[in-house]
């Protein structure tokens, strides 16, 4: 098979382990410290968890302990693609043949529906080796299905049975940990010793507290598309000519737009929770950018970047409203809708059953726009935002208002604009350094928690900005990251997304800066992410991670 020069040799890279869980597989100790609760609606969630709610945190560090029993556990990629994912099988494949060579794992084909209908492949080392440290969940594919009938967590059981599984590792983002989360609760109620431990992925950095630092394909990700921005904003620079809007990954959250802004500082990166927080209409949103045209047109500047969080429809308050009544009124007349054929008939059937004030705004949005927000929904009953063009239709808005400062005399400048967005570019990517270590550690670590006979847990790697050898491992119980939120009309558990802290520091020191990148131009360029050379090139950490540990960028 021909691979290329870089693929070959970062099947050759050595992830780094914490030094707390390298070396003698039984001279590691478990330290389990006191109860939890969950971040909100403890009485709630203690009915739905009544087995496995309020589990204590796990620390490992060196000291005796005993990992070397014979397993057999099967994984599961879950959700999208985030760089990294390989290097948690690896990581957990290797966990398992150290602590026993007996020890077998099977990858569930095409994410949990595998594990429903008994579909798996079982790894050797050859096939773990073909995948080592490069990018994609092509090893044994994904998938969105949720487990979530009864019978589809009695199928669930009994391919554990089947298979004679010890233990079941989810790797996924919030969605899917909080399936690992039911499931595990499930096998422990039909007194099943099937053990359930998640890892936390997605690019859109939203799964973390303070023992989730980050999510694997987070730093990956950014690096990405930090990359392609400095081009292009160095495109931008060169030609002078060009306003781009460019909308990032990011649906509930914008860290990676926040992120990328202070990789490459553009002139504006709009925040969707502070559009929330400000309650800023869409108007004075579009206000905002052509403040900042004005003004570098003034300097001559007729060229800019824009960076737009892909979820920040549902974060500006009219637009919020207007989504969340169609969710709610298509959730309860699902059939009814899906039998609507064209756009007219949706807009005169949601004329009758949405408020007046909502479909006013409806009726004010270009007509394909409009039809973004009544496309099919997605597997959680939520409008698929990232089919949504926002970054085009803030270019037409905005170029409509510019049109009027123009009449009025106000703006004397030039646009021209073009859109982008980046998603795909991100998720599949060879790992950065720091994901191929932290993925590694991630799957090793998920082995030590199925040793200690934990469940309910998700693999936990913290101090991420010290050296690899410094970090620490552990597990954090997943009711504890648990909330009860609206889900398809009823309340659901669900792990509470992460979203950006606008009294945090990654913000304010974007804050602080921004309107200086607005007039000037500032653009840095990042390049492309470094796999050799020294540490402080190739294994540094996301600008979010170091700002959030009051580090100095």
């Amino acid at each position: 098979m021909d691979i290329s020069v870089l693929q070959k040799t970062r099947y050759e890279y050595k992830p780094k382990l914490p030094a707390g869980i390298a070396g003698d597989i039984n001279a590691i100790k478990i330290e389990i410290g006191k109860p939890t609760e969950s971040i909100s609606d403890h009485k709630a969630l203690k009915e739905v968890f009544k087995h496995t709610y309020g589990k204590p945190l796990a620390v490992f560090s060196k000291g005796n302990g005993s990992h070397s029993g014979e397993y057999k556990v099967g994984v599961i990629l879950s959700g999208g693609q985030a760089p990294g994912g390989h290097n948690v099988i690896a990581g957990l494949y290797d966990g398992l043949k150290k602590g026993n060579p007996g020890s077998k794992l099977y990858g569930f084909l095409g994410g949990p529906s595998g594990l429903i209908d008994n579909k798996t492949v079982l790894f050797t080392g050859e096939i773990i080796d073909a995948y080592r440290n490069t990018g994609g969940f092509d090893i044994i594919g994904s998938g969105r299905t949720k487990i979530e009938t009864p019978e589809q967590f009695e199928a669930s059981l009994e391919t554990t049975k089947k298979l004679g599984l010890d233990a079941v590792v989810i790797i996924g983002g919030d969605d899917s940990n909080t399936n690992a989360a039911l499931l595990a609760e499930y096998f422990m109620e039909k007194g099943s010793k099937v053990q359930v431990i998640g890892c936390p992925k997605t690019i859109d950095g939203d799964l973390k507290n303070e023992h989730i630092e980050t999510s694997f394909g987070f730093d990956t990700a950014c690096k990405t598309y930090s990359e392609l921005i400095g081009n292009i904003a160095r495109d931008a620079n060169s030609a002078k000519k060009y306003w781009h809007f460019i909308k990032l990954m990011g649906r509930a959250a914008s860290h990676i737009a926040l992120e990328c802004a202070l990789q490459t500082q553009p002139n504006v990166c709009l925040i969707s929770e502070e559009v929330e927080k400000k309650q800023m209409s869409l108007s004075q949103i579009v206000e905002s950018i052509c403040v900042s045209i004005c003004k570098r047109a003034e300097n001559k500047d007729n060229f800019g970047v824009i960076l737009i969080p892909e979820g920040l429809v549902e974060f500006i308050p009219e637009i919020k409203k207007l989504i969340q009544e169609i969710n709610d009124v298509v959730a309860k007349h699902t059939e009814e809708f899906s039998n609507l054929s064209s756009y007219i008939d949706q807009q005169y059937w949601l004329s009758r059953v949405i408020s007046h004030e909502s479909y006013n705004v409806l009726l004010t949005l270009p007509p394909e726009f409009a039809r973004g927000l009544l496309a099919d929904r997605d597997p959680h009953g939520n409008v698929q935002v990232s089919l949504i063009e926002t970054e085009k239709l803030l270019m037409q808005l905005v170029e409509k208002r510019l049109n009027k400062l123009k009449d009025e005399g106000v703006y004397k400048g030039k646009f021209s604009s073009l859109g982008h967005f980046f998603g795909y570019e991100g998720r599949c990517a060879f790992p950065s350094n720091f994901d191929a270590d932290y993925c590694y550690s991630l799957g090793f670590n998920a082995f030590l928690l199925i040793a200690s006979g934990l469940t309910g847990y998700l693999s936990s790697i913290k101090n991420l900005t010290a050296p690899a050898s410094e970090w620490i491992a552990g597990g954090v119980p997943l009711t504890m990251m648990m909330n009860m939120e609206q889900r398809h009309g009823l309340k659901k558990p669900v792990i509470k997304k992460a979203l950006v802290d606008l009294e945090g520091r990654p913000f304010k020191t974007f804050d602080l800066k921004r309107d200086i990148w607005a007039v000037k131009t500032c653009f840095l360029y990042p390049g492309s992410i470094q796999y050799f050379g020294p540490p402080e090139v190739c294994d540094i950490p996301s600008k979010t991670i170091a700002l959030e540990h009051n580090k100095v960028i």
